[in-house]
């Protein structure tokens, strides 16, 4: 483990700061607070008494890595290093929150050689990919809606892709100057399949919706529309459907003859927001 992202992580019974165990099996924290390593590389910090939140299944999870290593999102992680590079000195630790398979994370840090990164999911299933997605990276299990396992003004950068936003946690593990980049879904993302295949549409007042959850911890320091479309087979667009929540509304039969009457081949809208966030104090 990097001792650099050691270094970020806080107790989650406790919130003091970690230590690595001799041999590197696991945490221990200055009140005696001990967290063993999974053997997929992988650590759990949840609060005492948080059950384990419902994360992505193991299948949601293949299907992610199987769309982003394909490279249809490869325009969104060149959109969101730009981001974190963009204004001041090079971050040095990055927070991906709810960041999956740590897929972006990882392409991120190969741009800042002195970075170190950590990916916060609520699947485990996610994390055992994710703790092998960077060498200067660490994955945790832990919930997004409860007190992060984070040193407060640990972040440089908070970085949140299509996933829940904890304004008050962020705000919190941010360093002063630091920046949130959030990337949300446009009201006409995905937009050719939406319709045929069933799938969730995007709430239009989803941006009015992502300020009220951060504007009283942040302050908004811009944003960017960013659009391209995607070439997809029948195969491309079920990994894309099975690694996001439509998943968990569409019956795999009912799925299975939508994609059935798709074309062959279908030209997809990618369309999504990028929001810059600073604390406000």
């Amino acid at each position: 483990m990097d001792p650099r992202a050691v270094a970020a992580l806080a107790c989650p019974v406790c919130a003091t700061p970690f230590t690595v165990d001799d041999g590197g099996a696991g945490l221990r924290c200055a009140e005696g607070h001990r967290v063993d390593r999974a053997r997929q590389g992988h650590l759990t910090l949840l609060p005492p008494g948080r059950r384990p939140p419902t994360g992505d299944s193991a299948e949601m999870v293949a299907d992610r890595v199987a769309f982003l290593s394909a490279g249809h999102y490869d325009p969104l992680t060149a959109v969101l290093r730009d981001a974190v590079l963009d204004g001041g000195p090079a971050p040095r630790t990055l927070v991906d929150l709810g960041g999956g398979t740590g897929h972006h994370l990882a392409h991120v840090l190969d741009d800042l050689p002195d970075a170190t990164g950590l990916v916060l999911d609520a699947s485990r299933y996610a994390a055992r990919r994710a703790a092998r997605a960077h060498r200067r990276a660490i994955a945790v299990v832990a919930d997004a809606w409860a007190r992060l396992p984070l040193l407060d003004g640990a972040a440089d950068r908070v970085l949140v892709v299509f996933a829940p936003r904890n304004g008050a946690e962020i705000a919190r593990v941010l360093r002063p100057g630091g920046r949130l980049v959030v990337v949300t879904p446009s009201p006409d993302h995905l937009t050719e399949i939406v319709g045929p295949l069933g799938l969730l549409r995007v709430d239009p007042d989803k941006a009015e919706r992502l300020a009220a959850t951060l504007e009283p911890h942040l302050s908004p320091a811009g944003s960017t529309a960013h659009r391209w479309t995607a070439s997809l087979d029948r195969s491309a667009v079920a990994t894309l459907v099975g690694m996001g929540p439509h998943a968990r509304h569409l019956a795999p039969q009912v799925l299975a003859a939508s994609l059935d009457r798709l074309a062959p081949s279908v030209q997809v809208t990618i369309a999504v927001d990028l929001g810059i966030w600073t604390r406000s104090s």
